[in-house]
């Protein structure tokens, strides 16, 4: 009999714990009492004290809980005591909802997805079941995890990080198809059906530095320096500021250093007056469709940074919150800092949690401009809003 068998006896009576009344357990060294309420894990179940050594199933439901679970106590004869959760589910019964067994205590999640995402980063082509089995946990437990520190699935974190490490494979001058393989994709098919909406272009264009696709840019002054804005026909991919028309021109290029990019001032005057408008502060008369190109996590960052309203603002904790990551501040941060189209989707918005400014792309004297021109005024709970002064 293995170690993961039922007890092979009960004490000194010679009788197979299987066929014997009572609680059992998965270890072959603890043996089952002949009087059940006299076993110390039975006595922390009824008093449902908060240790995770071990947890209870119950024959008649199926279902295993922590000892703390608030559920209704079953009766002893029909509880079997398992060393974890994963053993539990082995002999087959399910988490209980209530108690969450299967969810290793909070303290332990974000070390717990840190050490998931270096497997992922890592390179190598893990299902979910074996990401979990690495880390100690289940699936179900290991995608809560992931949501609620990342804002995303392991799934998700996975073919965002493939993707990165396509983008690099291309830019590096490797062919589509030894990048394909390279990275992890089964098929063509798949690496095309992400790579649109995560590189902005196909992958050989991307991988051949833009190359076929067509850029078009203007630069013009601005109340805040220079600006260069650049579009594809998506929508607004780049803008920045600076002192110097030639090397915004020049960060661009660097960008995409093999697509068509010309210069078209006629055709984005409207799209630079939008911006200029945005720049001092008035209300958008156009909604800008943008084109750019991130990470699961970053998509939904800059996605809700265009849900905060013209005048306020938000902490980087709050929008971790609302992406689905508490406690992501500082992946907010990093997303905040990525963003390609900075004031189209307004990361000056963002501040720290106790009102500060944070960090900018641009230096942190462009932002507080940019919030002063808005009017901008701290939006923090129980926190007395006050109006972001000009440096």
């Amino acid at each position: 009999m293995d170690g993961l068998s039922r007890v092979s006896s009960r004490a000194g009576s010679g009788v197979r714990a299987a066929d014997a009344p009572g609680i059992t357990d998965t270890m072959t060294t603890s043996l089952t009492l002949d009087a059940p309420d006299e076993d110390p894990r039975w006595l922390a179940v009824l008093a449902r004290e908060p240790r995770t050594d071990f947890v209870y199933a119950v024959r008649t439901t199926r279902i295993y809980c922590r000892p703390s679970c608030p559920s209704r106590r079953p009766r002893p004869e029909h509880v079997a005591f398992f060393t974890t959760g994963a053993l539990a589910e082995r002999d087959g019964y399910r988490a209980c909802l209530r108690c969450r067994p299967d969810s290793p205590p909070a303290g332990d999640r974000v070390p717990r997805v840190e050490a998931a995402c270096r497997i992922v980063d890592e390179g190598e082509t893990v299902t979910v079941a074996e990401l979990a089995r690495a880390v100690g946990t289940s699936p179900d437990a290991l995608r809560r995890d992931f949501r609620r520190v990342l804002g995303v699935s392991p799934k998700q974190y996975a073919d965002a990080r493939r993707v990165e490490r396509l983008r690099t494979e291309l830019r590096a001058g490797r062919d589509v198809t030894g990048a394909l393989y390279a990275v992890g994709y089964g098929s063509s098919s798949r690496l095309y059906e992400q790579s649109d909406a995560r590189l902005g272009m196909t992958p050989a264009s991307y991988g051949a530095g833009g190359a076929g696709a067509r850029i078009g840019f203007t630069t013009s002054a601005s109340p805040l320096g220079r600006l260069v804005v650049a579009t594809t026909g998506r929508g607004v991919c780049w803008i920045a500021l600076g002192d110097d028309d030639t090397a915004l021109e020049s960060g661009l290029r660097a960008e995409y250093p093999r697509a068509t990019i010309a210069r078209d001032d006629t055709t984005l005057a409207a799209v630079v007056r939008e911006v200029l408008g945005r720049i001092d502060g008035t209300l958008p008369a156009l909604e800008l469709a943008v084109d750019v190109r991130g990470t699961a996590f970053q998509l939904r960052v800059w996605q809700e940074l265009r849900r905060i309203p013209r005048g306020e603002t938000r902490s980087y904790g709050e929008i971790a919150g609302a992406v689905g990551a508490p406690g992501g501040a500082r992946a907010v941060g990093q997303a905040c800092g990525s963003n390609p189209v900075a004031i189209v989707v307004p990361c000056h918005r963002v501040l720290t949690a106790d009102g500060g400014l944070g960090g900018y792309a641009w230096g942190v004297d462009v932002k507080s401009a940019l919030l002063e021109r808005e009017g901008a005024t701290v939006n923090a709970p129980r926190r007395v809003r006050r109006r972001v002064a000009t440096s």
